[in-house]
């Protein structure tokens, strides 16, 4: 029997971190948590690739995107950034109903499993928790000072028809032509993000204005940025030192690990 709903990870390493490894601790933990197969998508190929469901190798050229990523406050790092196949999610997975996660997610409960009782086709986090008690960072509220609305283009949900297939083609042509969209939507960085990629192709999809082609993920999302560290992991409960020195403990929560070289420290233990 062909499998129907499963989760789609991309990873791809670039010399510094390790997404090939976050994402066999994904797969691990979408089977514990949500009985759930994977798919990777991957460049690499000198790996034991056995946890996953299936495996996609795909030698795409990546976009030349160079990134600043932080290990907490103090050590900063220029990296390349391999980022560009997520618009291809609808032909490269292999269900009928996905669920999209970056390979930086920690899986800890089974919230994910809500997307399927969804009516609705697509859904995503609007919303985001950030671990450091502050309000919402403005990088995070829009994708500029004067553009659109933002949205976590790092976890979503699709189930495959005709209206999804449109907002992955048009996605696929707003990356084509990366360079003009970023000036129509005042975007300053010429990096391409997807995060910048999904929020632009929603508005599109809503008409040009607020509208309700996305739909919340279920459950809520947490996350930390690079400059908050990991400090260790142990079964559901994650322990951070957060950027503004405080020490925190979460567990049983699904958390966006952004400091991904705390979270390679923490999985190779």
């Amino acid at each position: 029997m062909a499998q129907t709903r499963g989760l789609l990870v991309f990873a791809r390493n670039n010399g510094e971190v390790d997404y090939v490894g976050q994402a066999f601790d994904l797969a691990r933990r979408a089977h514990m948590h949500l009985g759930l197969p994977t798919t990777i998508v991957t460049d690499s190929k000198n790996y034991d690739l056995s946890v996953f469901d299936n495996v996609i190798i795909d030698n795409s050229k990546t976009r030349h995107n160079t990134k600043s990523f932080y290990d907490g406050k103090l050590y900063k790092s220029a990296v390349q950034w391999k980022n560009d196949l997520r618009s291809r999610s609808f032909y490269l997975s292999p269900y009928q109903e996905t669920i999209v996660l970056d390979s930086d997610i920690v899986i800890c409960n089974d919230k994910f499993l809500k997307c399927f009782d969804l009516e609705d086709n697509f859904a995503i986090y609007k919303e985001s928790t950030d671990l450091v008690n502050r309000p919402t960072l403005p990088e995070f509220k829009t994708v500029s000072d004067n553009s659109v609305d933002f949205y976590w283009a790092s976890c979503f949900f699709f189930r495959k028809d005709k209206i999804t297939k449109t907002f992955f083609d048009l996605l696929t042509h707003i990356e084509q032509n990366w360079e003009h969209y970023i000036k129509t939507y005042n975007i300053l960085t010429s990096n391409f993000r997807n995060d910048y990629l999904f929020s632009i192709g929603i508005h599109i999809m809503n008409g040009f204005v607020k509208g309700n082609f996305a739909h919340e993920m279920p459950g809520k999302l947490y996350h930390t940025t690079d400059k908050s560290t990991l400090v260790g992991i142990k079964d559901n409960t994650l322990t951070f030192v957060l950027e503004d020195g405080i020490a925190c403990t979460i567990k049983d929560c699904n958390v966006h690990v952004m400091n991904k070289y705390s979270l390679d420290r923490c999985l190779h233990d």
